[in-house]
């Protein structure tokens, strides 16, 4: 988080000031927020759901933070299924894979309990089909059905992009596991978070959501 915020920060005119914070780390978003005067927050999270609609917001007003502005999160940026189309394109070129023959498999959390990443998942595997030639756009998740060992059975040629903000455990472990479970033996690209367009598309969102750039 601390090298994502040094890569935004170096998209932003001078003047501004951002730090990263993880709400897993006891303290870090408190002392965060104890450094900025009436911050922007920008939740790096893949959907709307718990995490930002519920916990965040109560560890915000928990830590006495007034004056701030939470903005939408990092999976709803309304440029983001653009450059999640071009880095699936180019990472499936570079493969050597022609994407009209190629299936595209988006790999997401999922929940038992909120319909959030799912829905979120099926928007943008809707736009990626109406925007690129890939054969087709598939989806498979760590926590609800179709589970990703499901729904990577018997793909070939295919690609598969996880849709994570961070490198985690889910990234590290629960996707290449349920990949080999599969059998699946396309390329495993990095989480989309890592995308080299990120900072800047966090960056404009920043900006846009300033009352002083409004």
């Amino acid at each position: 988080m601390a090298a994502l915020a040094a890569e935004v920060a170096g998209c932003l005119p001078q003047g501004w000031r951002v730090l990263g914070a993880t709400l897993a780390a006891p303290g870090a978003v408190e002392a965060a927020l104890s450094a900025l005067d009436a911050p922007l927050v920008f939740p790096f999270f893949m959907a709307e759901g718990y995490f930002t609609r519920t916990l965040l917001p109560r560890r915000l007003q928990a830590a006495g933070a007034g004056h701030l502005r939470q903005l939408p999160c990092f999976g709803a940026l309304p440029d983001l299924p653009d450059l999640i189309a071009g880095a699936t394109l180019a990472a499936a070129v570079r493969h050597g894979l022609a994407p009209a023959a190629t299936t595209l498999l988006l790999a997401a959390h999922g929940s038992a309990v909120s319909r959030a990443s799912a829905e979120a998942t099926a928007t943008l595997a809707r736009h990626l089909a109406g925007t690129t030639p890939f054969a087709r756009i598939m989806a498979g998740f760590v926590e609800e059905a179709p589970f990703i060992a499901d729904a990577a059975q018997g793909l070939h040629p295919a690609l598969c992009l996880p849709l994570f903000a961070l490198r985690a455990s889910h990234v590290e472990a629960d996707v290449p596991e349920a990949l080999a479970k599969a059998g699946f033996t396309g390329p495993l690209l990095p989480p989309v978070g890592e995308d080299a367009g990120v900072p800047a598309l966090i960056a404009a969102a920043l900006q846009q959501g300033h009352p002083a750039t409004k």
